[in-house]
């Protein structure tokens, strides 16, 4: 068994696939609509690591930092760098948006359109 893809909820599959791929420079896999769900793919041809999102009209986006009775994260990409001030500087450019709360300044937290967290870091720690 192995890992196919990573899925991220959103309102608009399109918009999100358009940012990561943006972001990633990885390209478009496949655009699905069958029985009424709309699915984007996009994989990173070196590795074969497909990112999939999944439209969702009642999509909500998590609150972060965490709060009691709020929509939860569950669950956040990491991409790591070489050079995190240029990455950060692209993902902004991307449309990404900063964290107002920041934990490292080894890492950058960001959400991405649809409101996903998901940090940039650079290694080694």
């Amino acid at each position: 068994m192995k890992l196919g893809c990573v899925t991220l909820d959103t309102n608009n599959a399109d918009a999100l696939a358009d940012f990561y791929q943006r972001l990633l420079g990885w390209t478009v896999r496949f655009t699905n609509t069958d029985e009424g769900l709309k699915f984007v793919g996009i994989v990173d041809e070196a590795t074969g690591m497909t990112l999939l999102f999944q439209e969702d009209k009642d999509y909500t986006p998590p609150v972060w930092p965490t709060a009691p009775g709020q929509q939860q994260q569950m669950a956040h990409l990491d991409f790591h760098t070489d050079d995190l001030e240029k990455d950060v500087s692209h993902a902004l450019a991307c449309g990404a948006r900063l964290a107002e709360t920041q934990y490292s300044d080894k890492w950058k937290v960001f959400f991405d359109p649809a409101g996903h967290p998901f940090c940039i870091e650079k290694l080694p720690w």
